[in-house]
């Protein structure tokens, strides 16, 4: 007997028709992809019509339009609703449909199979527990379908039926079907996913999709309806930790309302009121106060695929890209390097030395290619050692990040683990965090994490004190060569802005050195660069978290040194001033100064650019 289901498809979707009836239900997000014109969207058309899931007169429409256009009905233009997806007969967006059996909700999520659109294959396979994957008996299993496959494996999604679609055209052979069981299992087998079975289906003719089909009496395994039902839920993502990654922080000053509410979109376990939360890659921790949302009734918790705004008890400064967790949870990872699976799609290959961005989560970072472990060819499995990753290939790779971030491995939380990376505005690779490494910044990190979870803060918020001096906090690090007069603009620049009311301070790098640092220098331990910046940085951040401007004076700072202050210290606080003829260092500069220059005029370009 023919299973009923209600449901409705559209483009963008985001809700059943009949809502209520799904409300008690288990929901589960199934992706169905395979290569261009194998029939995915006709499998899924076919699968609503046989169980009269469309909306009334819906495939009656569609049949009178294909008749008014002299073009003959095709199930699939019940999901390709957009006119130039029907005029070239190919899926480019991802359409998803809704639908019911006894025992789940499901969104069935249609991804495009040409490899041009093989982004949107994957923002769809991304949200997906289960997949069915479409493999033409006519055409056999061709170079996408292997490298859907893999993508498939890659994303975690371990849970894959493969359809092998019309049979009508292979005069429902058993011979034909047994083959590309025997050719695609093999090739499953290799990137380690065990498919859940192989289902000979014709779904322009309705076999094998709704019924079991007469005309294939040699298959006794499930139809396409059984196989749905069959797949396994996933821990609910409320039973894993906490994960929320930081949206934005809004700050509300009308009517006597103060509040400052961190918002985001809960990835994984839930929150409550009272909680002790602590914020990555900064380590800042304070409490739930209460749990905010717009025109809704209070709550004491909320859980995963909320949007969700809290404020807290101890007011602490964070920003968008740090990911809220709980603190008697297990944390993420944080680091500045990354070993990862990535898919390469841009036009331009990704190369060692050019600057990408890397976007997690809500995190956007800096990075680039450092290594390349291998690549392989998707379809073939072939390795290969290369020094680029190009077009389509599949490559294990060491990314190296500008700061640091927050994430989790794709073995604990897939959700936290993936990343996009965009090169001139466009999205041209993604990928999945396999394991995190170590940075040359890591040494110091680990003890900015445990400042900053040990911090009892002020009640006196960055915003009051901001509000009082009349100033924003800044860090101002005056850099050059030995012989340049690095001090003496430092110390014309603190006397301008003292003189302008400013708070101010200068610190010299030698009066740090024989003063906090004395313990290296009078016990004669050798000379330790990288501790005498990170005590500098934590100078740095006290008198930042104060309000305070900060001017520093040293010697031929580089990069390395300003990643160990950048750790300690926000890195929109930080300018660096390099005084002299070209650097000698690689340290990236805001401006640079002659030092033929007269002292004064040099302190006022720097007041003017950094608008002080």
């Amino acid at each position: 007997m023919k299973e009923r289901f209600v449901g409705m498809i559209e483009k963008g979707a985001a809700y059943p028709a009949n809502k209520r009836d799904l409300i008690h239900k288990q929901d589960m997000n199934i992706v169905i992809v395979g290569h261009v014109d194998h029939g995915k969207s006709t499998v899924i058309g076919r699968l609503l019509a046989d169980t009269d899931s469309l909306p009334e007169g819906k495939l009656e429409q569609v049949r009178e339009t294909c008749r008014r256009n002299s073009k003959p009905f095709e199930y699939a233009f019940l999901l390709d609703a957009l006119k130039d997806e029907q005029a070239q007969g190919i899926t480019i967006d991802v359409a998803r449909c809704f639908f019911q059996t006894e025992l789940r909700n499901y969104i069935i999520i249609d991804a495009p199979g040409h490899i041009e659109f093989l982004k949107n294959m994957i923002t769809g396979a991304a949200r997906a527990e289960a997949a069915l994957l479409v493999i033409d008996a006519h055409e056999g299993v061709q170079e996408n379908s292997r490298r859907h496959g893999y993508m498939l494996s890659m994303l975690g999604i371990h849970q894959v039926s493969v359809l092998v679609n019309k049979m009508d055209l292979v005069e429902y052979n058993e011979r034909v079907f047994r083959r590309i069981e025997r050719q695609y299992r093999k090739f499953l087998k290799k990137i380690n996913v065990e498919p859940t079975c192989f289902i000979p289906i014709s779904a322009m003719e309705g076999e094998n999709i709704a019924n079991h089909s007469v005309k294939m009496p040699w298959y006794e395994g499930m139809n396409v309806l059984q196989v749905l039902d069959s797949f396994k839920k996933e821990t609910s993502q409320q039973n894993k930790p906490f994960r929320m990654p930081v949206q934005d922080v809004y700050k509300f000053t009308m009517n006597g309302d103060n509040r400052r509410i961190i918002a985001g979109t809960i990835e994984t376990g839930k929150i409550s009121v009272g909680d002790e939360v602590v914020f990555f890659p900064s380590g800042k921790r304070t409490t739930v106060k209460s749990l905010e949302a717009f025109n809704r009734e209070p709550q004491i918790e909320i859980g995963a695929g909320w949007t969700c705004g809290f404020t807290v008890k101890e007011q602490i400064y964070i920003k968008r890209g740090e990911m809220a967790c709980l603190v008697k949870e297990p944390q993420p990872k944080v680091t500045g390097r990354l070993l990862v699976n990535l898919f390469w799609l841009g036009k331009k290959p990704l190369v060692k030395g050019k600057d990408y961005f890397l976007k997690l989560g809500t995190a956007k970072v800096t990075m680039q290619l450092e290594d390349v472990r291998s690549v392989m060819d998707a379809s073939s499995l072939d390795n290969m050692k290369k020094e680029q990753v190009d077009r389509h290939e599949v490559a294990e790779c060491v990314l190296s990040l500008d700061r640091h971030i927050a994430f989790d491995l794709i073995s604990e939380i897939a959700a936290t683990s993936r990343f996009v990376i965009v090169d001139e505005y466009e999205i041209c690779g993604g990928g999945i965090v396999m394991q995190e490494m170590e940075d040359h910044t890591s040494w110091v990190r680990d003890k900015v994490l445990l400042r900053n979870f040990k911090w009892v803060g002020s009640d006196i918020s960055n915003e009051l004190r901001a509000e009082k001096y009349n100033q924003k906090p800044a860090l101002i690090l005056i850099t050059g060569e030995k012989a340049s007069p690095r001090k003496d603009i430092a110390r014309v620049v603190e006397r301008q802005l003292f003189d302008a009311g400013r708070y101010v301070y200068y610190l010299g790098i030698g009066g740090l050195m024989y003063g906090l640092d004395s313990d290296i220098i009078m016990n004669m331990v050798p000379l330790n660069r990288r501790e005498h910046i990170r005590r500098l940085a934590e100078v740095a951040h006290i008198m930042l978290d104060s309000g305070m401007i900060l001017i520093v004076s040293a010697v031929e700072l580089d990069a390395s040194d300003l990643d160990v202050i950048k750790t300690s210290v926000p890195a929109e606080l930080i300018s660096v001033v390099w005084v002299g003829k070209t650097p000698k260092t690689d340290i990236p500069v805001n401006i640079f100064l002659s030092e033929e220059d007269k002292i004064e005029d040099s302190a006022q370009v720097i007041r003017e650019q950094l608008n002080l």
